[in-house]
């Protein structure tokens, strides 16, 4: 019923075309003009830069599930009608204003924004852009910002992952699942158990680095993970699915385990039972990694930097599930609604 619901809301794009007006040059954007409904590619005028902003020619945006979510009107935070979605890309500095010191025309870069991102050009702070190493390509940075800070900021800031520790990461062939495999075992040395709802996602991540796998979809998670881990249990858990996924994770950590609240996919928020929290010194955690940027954006950075820095190293790889064109936006939408995309799914712009 989901799917059918989705594709009577998002059916392949309307193509919106506005007349350009005298010379300005216009340019593309995905336009949610009304929620629930199909989004519109249409032609944009640009605005002036402020002093310390940048123009940047998109390559790639990434899709999140946040960005279906915020176009349903689900999200915890409201965009006001009509905006573009798309919260992470990847491009070439345009133009800089006149007190930006960061980047220089011709620049690569990764960006982030409060969505507004699925476009062919996009005006950000400069403290909202990184630099490109050398040897990052356009592509596999636009996969860096959302999955992979969300990935070591959840490890390493939070949970404070240490070698030797067994890591559980559910929805795990998801773009954030896949990463948090990649940073556990190839940067931080730990052990990674899979979960995930299909034999061949299961595969998948074990072929990125996972140790073991578990299919959820064929029987209790917790009886699984002993099996795997012990009684003992997991160290860690990253959960980006919530409900009963999230309790049986929960019941499957160790004495001092961490779980780390990344999000509710399954569409489920779970209660806390408090008691095992006490019985066995749980620390049960939450991590809305964009607010870092507002919060504490020294964090925010170096999770951006450490992502970078990583990739040039080849430390960590980027898995890239599918590419859409921009004009297949609401594919693409669908594409991850169905359950159907494993790792990350972009949109490309060129």
């Amino acid at each position: 019923m989901a799917v059918v619901v989705w594709r009577r809301c998002f059916p392949w794009v309307r193509l919106c075309r506005r007349a350009l007006l005298g010379s300005i040059r216009h340019y593309r954007a995905a336009l949610c003009t009304e929620l629930k409904q199909p989004l519109a590619i249409e032609e944009v005028a640009p605005r002036p830069v402020r002093p310390h902003e940048v123009r940047v020619d998109v390559h790639f945006c990434g899709v999140n599930f946040a960005d279906i979510l915020v176009c349903r009107g689900q999200y915890q935070e409201k965009q006001h009608l009509p905006f573009t979605p798309g919260m992470e890309f990847s491009g070439t500095v345009l133009e800089t204003g006149t007190e930006v010191s960061t980047v220089k025309k011709g620049d690569r870069v990764i960006g982030v924004n409060k969505f507004n991102c699925m476009a062919e050009e996009q005006i950000v702070d400069q403290k909202a852009l990184w630099q490109i190493p050398e040897r990052v390509s356009f592509r596999e940075a636009a996969a860096l910002p959302v999955s992979y800070g969300t990935a070591i900021m959840a490890l390493e800031h939070r949970a404070c992952t240490r070698p030797g520790e067994t890591v559980l990461v559910t929805a795990a062939a998801g773009a954030t699942g896949l990463a948090v495999t990649d940073v556990a075992t190839k940067v931080l040395q730990a052990r990674v158990i899979a979960a995930a709802g299909s034999d061949e996602k299961c595969e998948l991540a074990v072929r990125r680095g996972a140790q073991a796998s578990v299919n959820y979809s064929r029987g209790s998670l917790k009886e699984a993970v002993r099996g795997l881990a012990g009684s003992g249990g997991v160290n860690v858990v990253v959960d980006t699915v919530g409900g009963d996924i999230f309790l049986e994770a929960l019941h499957s950590l160790a004495w001092e385990g961490r779980i780390v609240v990344v999000g509710f996919a399954g569409g489920t928020i779970a209660s806390v039972p408090a008691n095992l929290l006490l019985l066995k010194n749980i620390s049960a955690m939450g991590l809305y990694y964009g607010q870092y940027k507002n919060q504490n954006f020294p964090v925010f950075s170096k999770s951006m930097s450490s992502a970078l820095q990583y990739c040039q190293q080849g430390r960590i790889q980027p898995y890239i599930g599918a590419v859409f064109k921009l004009e297949e936006v609401n594919d693409a939408f669908l594409h991850v609604t169905q359950r159907r995309s494993m790792g990350k799914v972009l949109i490309s712009l060129k």
